[in-house]
């Protein structure tokens, strides 16, 4: 019994870590190649092959998925056990409502427990042991995604199992949600930001969190500890002071070089 699960970590160890690498060398390939003239003036300080450190974020990245693998057998072996409000039918309307609100109650939940453990990871003597690992690379790279401590990566992957427990969610749309959060991770480590200049006059898209916000935790880490959304930092007055101003000037340089362009 123990050697059949074993064989499942390990063949969801497989999956986890392929998706990082098309994920990273993905986004890293549209840099390098595809991105890089057109949003010039967004970039912050992405190294294209950036030596030693992408080699100790893949490392460590490995690890974690390994991890992450674990967990996610879990989740498997808690649906079989029928514990988990997983489910795969579409047929009441308690069923479709939750194929919506699922998502947004998971990404909202993941965003609470994401920020304040987040903020836990950061008193001293926790963060040398917890966190220090994700911060040792300053300027990020698309492989920054998933280079986090071993005892890091548990704290996170922890939510995965409570979660379906409590909240209903659609298998698929679950699925879809771990796809997600290894893209926004990839997005927000880059170094390059992608966002347009009109989502900050948008009252639905300026909460989002992207590269340019990330970023400056990276390099202020008294600041900016959400996931996805900023409304966390905005109440608990955690926002860097300076992150809306660089976003406008990151975005209207961009756009601004573009309308001459054309």
């Amino acid at each position: 019994m123990l050697g059949h699960w074993l064989f499942w970590v390990a063949a969801l160890f497989v999956i986890i870590f392929v998706r990082y690498v098309a994920f990273s060398g993905g986004y890293h390939y549209l840099l390098r190649d595809r991105m890089r003239d057109r949003f010039r003036h967004r970039i912050f300080h992405y190294e294209v092959g950036a030596g030693a450190q992408v080699q100790t974020e893949v490392r460590r990245s490995a690890v974690v998925s390994l991890i992450f693998a674990a967990f996610g057998i879990s989740v498997l072996v808690l649906w079989q056990q029928g514990w988990t409000e997983l489910y795969l039918e579409l047929g009441t309307a308690r069923e479709w409502v939750w194929l919506l609100l699922g998502p947004a109650v998971f990404l909202l939940a993941q965003e609470t427990y994401y920020y304040w453990i987040h903020r836990w990871m950061h008193r001293p003597g926790v963060y040398e042991r917890v966190h220090r690992w994700h911060h040792d690379s300053i300027e990020t790279t698309a492989w920054t995604a998933f280079s986090f401590h071993p005892t890091e990566a548990v704290l996170q992957a922890v939510f995965l199992p409570v979660s379906v427990l409590v909240i209903p969610m659609h298998a698929f749309a679950f699925l879809t949600l771990l796809a997600v959060m290894t893209l926004s991770a990839t997005i927000n480590h880059a170094g390059i930001e992608i966002f347009p200049a009109s989502w900050a006059r948008l009252p639905l898209l300026r909460g989002l969190i992207g590269a340019t916000h990330h970023d400056a935790h990276h390099k202020q880490a008294r600041y900016n500890f959400g996931l996805y959304f900023t409304f966390w930092d905005y109440w608990m007055g955690t926002e860097s002071p300076k992150f809306r101003e660089q976003f406008e000037r990151y975005t209207r340089r961009s756009e601004d070089k573009a309308g001459a362009e054309t």
